[in-house]
């Protein structure tokens, strides 16, 4: 037996190796797995709330900002704006959000967090917390630590490559940077 041919037993929650297309980009390949691997756990966590992954999102910024103009919102959180429009819609009908005309401008709508949604507000943290705890269980404090300061550089290269395609790019480091 060689030593090519010897592996690492891989345990049975392992995903599967990594295809020959993404050689070339190891950290890329398992960046878009975790992410995909994320968004399914956030949806397990935001389900018993009656949330979609990215609704959570959008109810967020409502919290903070208050009322804001739907080109803003659809702005603020990068989506397309057929997707917000939905979500919007799906958080209406759960009587989350209202939208109303702007009375500086008729044509605009005005988007806010209803009294209503106060209570989600809570269990929304509550979710991420947990999410949070699931995201990065077995790793110890300073794992956690420099895990966030190196995605947050990963965040930063990637949000200077996106204002160079002409992008935007909403992140912690652009109020930094801006301060």
């Amino acid at each position: 037996m060689t030593a090519e041919s010897v592996q690492e037993p891989r345990a049975a929650s392992q995903c599967a190796a990594a295809p020959s297309a993404v050689l070339d980009g190891p950290v890329s390949h398992a960046i878009s797995r975790v992410a995909r691997l994320h968004r399914i756990a956030a949806g397990r966590v935001l389900r018993d709330l009656g949330l979609h992954p990215g609704q959570e999102f959008l109810m967020m910024h409502l919290w903070d900002s208050g009322a804001v103009r739907q080109s803003e919102l659809i702005k603020a959180v990068g989506l397309d704006p057929s997707t917000v429009t939905k979500m919007l819609q799906r958080l209406e009908h759960s009587g989350h959000v209202r939208r109303r005309p702007d009375p500086s401008d008729r044509r605009a709508s005005l988007v806010e967090a209803t009294d209503a949604s106060c209570g989600l507000l809570v269990e929304v943290r509550r979710a991420w917390g947990e999410l949070e705890r699931r995201t990065l269980d077995g790793l110890d404090a300073a794992e956690r630590t420099e895990l966030a300061r190196l995605l947050g550089k990963v965040e930063g290269s990637l949000c200077t490559e996106a204002a160079r395609g002409g992008g935007e790019c909403d992140t912690a480091q652009d109020e930094c940077d801006t301060a």
